[in-house]
């Protein structure tokens, strides 16, 4: 009897490994994401301005930028009041990114053929932009 109990837990370990192997990737969207921010910050941006705040908050203290999550929090609030859907003069998104350099800075950031629109990528695009160079590009830094 023991040797049946046993033979069946590795059938049934073998169909479930064939089963998973012959599941699709993900998208490469989906592994960009999962490998550069689903992990870190896992916070629905989508769910008001509060949420962008913590969102914030959040990449600010996993990639350190100067001044601290307060700073970051300054700096969005005066470039878009915290709001991802925000447009003014070319520029788009919480922080306000460039649109015209949006593809280049998303793509280098881990957020390719992702909208300046999404708040999770201008935020953490933004912050990991100040954390490598400071708060230049930005007029309320």
């Amino acid at each position: 009897m023991a040797r049946l109990i046993g033979w069946r837990r590795s059938s049934r370990a073998a169909l479930v490994l064939t089963i998973l192997l012959a599941l699709p990737a993900p998208p490469a969207e989906a592994a960009k994401e999962s490998s550069v921010a689903s992990w870190v910050c896992d916070i629905d941006w989508r769910d008001g301005r509060r949420e962008v705040k913590r969102l914030i908050r959040c990449a600010a203290r996993r990639w350190e930028v100067p001044g601290g999550p307060e700073k970051a929090l300054d700096v969005a609030r005066c470039e878009s009041g915290f709001n991802p859907e925000a447009y003014s003069s070319g520029n788009a998104g919480v922080y306000q990114q460039a649109v015209k350099y949006w593809a280049d800075r998303a793509e280098t950031y881990g957020f390719p053929d992702w909208s300046v629109y999404n708040g999770r990528a201008n935020v953490i695009v933004s912050i990991r932009m100040a954390h490598r160079g400071g708060w230049g590009p930005w007029s309320c830094a």
